[in-house]
C-alpha cells in the first residue's frame, strides 16, 4: 500500500469520526461497511465519543465511557447522535449520547470527562510478548484465506483499513484449535494523526472493538467464521488513564475470564510500546452456538417442550 493511499484511507476515517453538526448537540455521522454485514461497533463507539467531546470544553478529556449496543446498525445509512448535557462540573462533566438510525435507538452511551490533575500512579506491567515487526497483519491474513470467504464479503474485507492490526498469537480462522482465552494484538493507524488528544481517544474507541469477542471463543475452538456461531458485541466500556498516540504502536492485551449462557466477557489492557498502560477495556459479547439439537434439549430442560 503506497503512502498516498494509506493517507487517503486514514483521512476517510478521520472524516467519518468528525461528524456533521445538524443542530445544537445533535450530530450526524456517515457509516462504512467493513464486510461484517452491519455497522462495525467500533464506528459507533468512536462517533458517539466524538459527538460527546464536541460539547465539552477543551480542557476536559474523556476518562471513561460505558455503552450498550441495542440494535444492529445499517451500514448503508447515516447515524444521528443526540447528546444530553447531564452535568457540567468544575472537575468532571458527564454526557449521555443516543445513536439513532431509521427512528430507532441502536446504541446508548454515558461518557465522563475530567480536567487534568496530578496524583498517585501505579499500573500493571506490560506482558513480555514479541513486538509487531514480522507479524502478519489482519489484512494479509484475510488475503491468505480469501478463497474460503464468500467473494462479496472478501472484497469488502480486502478494502485497505486505516488501522493496522497484528496478532501475536493468531488462530486459523477456519480450523481453530483450543487455546487459552488470551490474545495479544498490536495496533496503530496507517499514518500520522493531528496533535489533538480527543482525536486519538475516539480513534482508540473505534479500534478497541477489534478482536475482543473472538478471544472468548479461543478455548472452544471456534471463531467469528465458524458457521454455527452468532457473534456480536453487547456492551463496551473504556477507561482512559494516560495520554497516547494512535499513530504509534499500542499493544492490546485481551483476556476472557468467563463464558456462560451464550455470553463471553473480555477485558483489555492497552499499552504503549514502552510499557505505559494508557487504557482499560471491558466488553461482553454474544457467542451463541446455532445448534438446533442443543436448543431443543434446552427447551426440554426448561419445560418448553
Amino acid at each position: 500500500m503506497t503512502k498516498e493511499i494509506s493517507q487517503n484511507i486514514l483521512k476517510e476515517l478521520l472524516g467519518l469520526l468528525s461528524l456533521e453538526q445538524i443542530e445544537e448537540d445533535i450530530f450526524r455521522g456517515q457509516s462504512q461497511d467493513l464486510g461484517y454485514g452491519n455497522v462495525f461497533g467500533g464506528q459507533v463507539l468512536g462517533q458517539a465519543l466524538s459527538a460527546a467531546s464536541r460539547t465539552v470544553p477543551d480542557n476536559l478529556g474523556a476518562h471513561s465511557l460505558h455503552g450498550y449496543f441495542i440494535r444492529a446498525g445499517d451500514a448503508s445509512c447515516p447515524i444521528v447522535y443526540m447528546v444530553e448535557r447531564t452535568r457540567d462540573g468544575h472537575s468532571f462533566t458527564t454526557r449521555r449520547v443516543k445513536a439513532v438510525q431509521k427512528g430507532r435507538t441502536i446504541f446508548s452511551m454515558s461518557a465522563s470527562f475530567h480536567k487534568f490533575e496530578q496524583g498517585f500512579e501505579h499500573q500493571d506491567p506490560m506482558p513480555d510478548v514479541p513486538g509487531p515487526e514480522g507479524l502478519e497483519s489482519d489484512y494479509d491474513m484475510i488475503e491468505r484465506y480469501a478463497k474460503k470467504i464468500p467473494e462479496d464479503i472478501a472484497k469488502k474485507l480486502l478494502y485497505q483499513k486505516p488501522i493496522e492490526l497484528r496478532v501475536v498469537n493468531p488462530v486459523d480462522p477456519f480450523h481453530p484449535a483450543p487455546m487459552p482465552p488470551d490474545k495479544y494484538v498490536w495496533l496503530r493507524t496507517t499514518g500520522p494523526l493531528p496533535d489533538d488528544v480527543a482525536i486519538h481517544r475516539y480513534m482508540l474507541a473505534y479500534a478497541s472493538d477489534f478482536h475482543l469477542v473472538p478471544t472468548a471463543l479461543y478455548p472452544h475452538a471456534k471463531t467469528f467464521w465458524s458457521g454455527d456461531m452468532q457473534v456480536a458485541s453487547l456492551d463496551h466500556c473504556i477507561w482512559f488513564h494516560r495520554d497516547f498516540r494512535m499513530d504509534d504502536w499500542l499493544l492490546h492485551v485481551i483476556h476472557s475470564p468467563s463464558a456462560a449462557r451464550a455470553r463471553g466477557l473480555n477485558f483489555g489492557s492497552i499499552y504503549t510500546r514502552d510499557g505505559k498502560l494508557v487504557a482499560s477495556v471491558a466488553q461482553e459479547g454474544l457467542i451463541r452456538r446455532l445448534d438446533k439439537n442443543l436448543d431443543k434439549n434446552l427447551d426440554k430442560k426448561l419445560g418448553r417442550l
